[in-house]
C-alpha cells in the first residue's frame, strides 16, 4: 500500500504526486491531516480558512467514496500522525507535493526521517507551481531579484513539457478500497462557521480575456477570485496557465509574479522576518497603534484605505490595486512597519499565502527585490479619481462617506510623503 498525502493540492484532477501514487500501486490510501501545529496559532476559531479545508475535504471524500475509497482524515502533530499509521497500515511509500515554506520543509525533513527509519521511501512533487527552486535562474546561474528579466525568462522556459497534466483517471482504480472512514465535524477540530462565502473555483474566458482591460477598476467585479484555489491546491496551476497562454498574457503575468515570489522565499528565506534589502531594516518607524487602529478598521480618512480595508474585514477578500493603496498608506502615509500590515492581512485573507503576501508587502514598503524606488508615494485620493472616479466602490463599503459621520484624516498626503522620504534617506545614509 501506498499513502497520498494531500496538503496545499485539494483536488484529484491534475495532481502530480496523487498520479504517481497511483502508478506506483494498486492500493493507495488517501490521507489529509489537520495540523495542530498550524491550528493552535490560529486565534480565529471562526477562521474561514479552516472552513474552505474543511469544506474541500468533504468534497473531495464524495468523489473518493464515488471511486469506492474514502478520506482518511486525522486531527494533530503529523509526526505522530504518521507513526499510528505506519503501525496500522503495511506501508511502502509515501507521496505528497512540494510545499516551500519554513515550517513545512522542517514538517517534511521530520516525517522523512521517521519513515526512513520504518524502512518507508517519502516522495514528494512538484505540484502547485510551474517553475520552482532553481529551474528559472539567471545566464550566470543565480536567481534573479528583479521581476521584468525573470518573468522573460519564464516565459522562454515554458513548453509543452511543464504545461503536461497528469492523467490520473488511468489509474484511478488503484485507490485503497474503503468506506469505513468518518470525516469529524468542523467543531470536532475546534472550530466553527465564519459566515463568509467562498469563490468558486471556475473562472469564465471573458474575465481572463479582459483581464488587462479591467483588473485595476475597483468597482468591477472583473478578477479571477482564483487566489483561494490556488493557495489550497483545487485548481491545476497547470491548467490555469494553459488557458492565460491562450486567453491573456497579462493574466499569465499574475502567474509569473506568484512563481517569482515563491522563488525569492527559497532562496532568501530572511525575507520572512526582515527586509529584502537588509540595509532597509533601519528604517525608524513610527508604528503609532491608534493610527494602525484606524488603518485596520478603515476609518483613515482616505476613502480609498477605507473602502479596501472594509471590503477585506467584511469578506476575506480585497481588490488588487485596493490592496496596492492600502498597503502603500499604511508605510509611506503612517510610517508603520510594512510587518505589522503583512501580519495583518496573514490574518484576514482567505488567499493568504506567505510568499506573495511577504513579496507584495516588501514591494509596497520598497525595501523588496524589485526595482521599486522608495520614493514611489501613491496618493490615495489621485488612486481614486482614476481608479474609482464616481465613488462606487468607496459608497459600497463606507456607508458613510460624504456625510459629517466620516472621520478626517488621519495625516495629510504631502507632510507624509515628506516625512517618510526624511525616514528613508536618514535608512539609507
Amino acid at each position: 500500500m501506498n499513502v497520498f498525502w494531500f496538503r496545499r493540492d485539494l483536488r484529484l484532477d491534475d495532481n502530480a504526486g496523487l498520479y504517481h501514487a497511483l502508478k506506483n500501486s494498486d492500493a493507495v490510501l488517501c490521507l489529509f491531516i489537520f495540523d495542530s501545529e498550524i491550528l493552535s496559532k490560529l486565534d480565529n476559531k471562526a477562521d474561514a480558512r479552516v472552513e474552505f479545508i474543511h469544506q474541500r475535504i468533504l468534497f473531495l471524500n464524495e468523489l473518493l467514496r464515488e471511486k469506492g475509497s474514502t478520506l482518511l482524515v486525522k486531527q494533530g502533530n503529523p509526526k505522530d500522525i504518521f507513526d499510528e499509521i505506519t503501525n496500522e497500515f503495511c506501508i511502502g511509500s509515501v507521496y505528497t507535493n512540494h510545499d516551500y515554506e519554513s515550517y513545512s520543509l522542517q514538517r517534511d525533513k521530520t516525517i522523512e526521517k521517521l519513515l526512513k527509519n520504518k524502512g518507508i521511501e517519502f516522495k514528494t512533487f512538484k505540484d502547485q507551481v510551474i517553475f520552482e527552486k532553481d529551474e528559472i535562474l539567471s545566464n550566470t546561474g543565480t536567481p534573479y531579484t528583479v521581476f521584468t528579466p525573470y518573468g522573460k525568462k519564464w516565459s522562454e522556459k515554458l513548453d509543452e513539457f511543464y504545461l503536461k497534466t497528469y492523467p490520473l483517471e488511468k489509474h484511478i482504480n488503484n485507490l485503497y478500497k474503503t468506506n469505513t472512514f468518518t470525516i469529524p465535524s468542523l467543531e470536532e477540530i475546534g472550530f466553527r462557521k465564519s459566515g463568509l462565502n467562498f469563490p468558486g473555483n471556475e473562472v469564465e474566458d471573458s474575465i481572463i480575456a479582459n483581464y488587462e482591460n479591467t483588473r485595476n477598476e475597483v468597482s468591477m467585479d472583473a478578477t479571477s477570485h482564483l487566489g483561494i484555489h490556488l493557495r489550497f491546491g483545487t485548481i491545476s496551476v497547470r491548467k490555469l496557465a494553459v488557458r492565460s497562454k491562450k486567453l491573456s498574457e497579462i493574466f499569465l503575468n499574475e502567474l509569473k509574479w506568484r512563481e517569482f515570489f515563491q522563488m525569492i522565499l527559497w532562496h532568501f528565506p530572511h525575507v520572512v522576518e526582515n527586509s529584502f534589502r537588509k540595509e532597509y531594516d533601519r528604517i525608524e518607524w513610527r508604528n503609532n497603534e491608534q493610527e494602525f487602529e484606524a488603518w485596520c478598521n478603515g476609518k483613515t480618512g482616505y476613502p480609498m484605505v477605507d473602502a479596501g480595508m472594509r471590503e477585506l474585514n467584511a469578506t476575506g477578500f480585497m481588490h488588487n490595486r485596493a490592496r496596492m493603496i492600502t498597503a502603500g498608506f499604511l508605510c509611506k502615509h503612517l510610517l508603520i512597519d510594512w510587518r505589522w500590515g503583512e501580519r495583518y492581512f496573514a490574518e484576514k485573507l482567505l488567499d493568504f499565502e506567505l510568499a506573495s503576501n511577504n513579496g507584495n508587502w516588501q514591494w509596497a514598503a520598497g525595501t523588496g527585490c524589485d526595482a521599486a524606488p522608495y520614493f514611489r508615494i501613491f496618493s490615495p485620493d489621485a488612486q481614486q479619481k482614476k481608479f474609482d472616479p464616481k465613488a462606487i466602490y468607496i459608497r459600497k463599503w463606507v456607508h458613510e462617506y460624504e456625510t459629517p459621520l466620516y472621520p478626517q484624516p488621519v495625516v495629510q498626503h504631502e507632510f507624509a510623503r515628506s516625512r517618510a522620504l526624511e525616514a528613508y534617506k536618514r535608512a539609507l545614509k
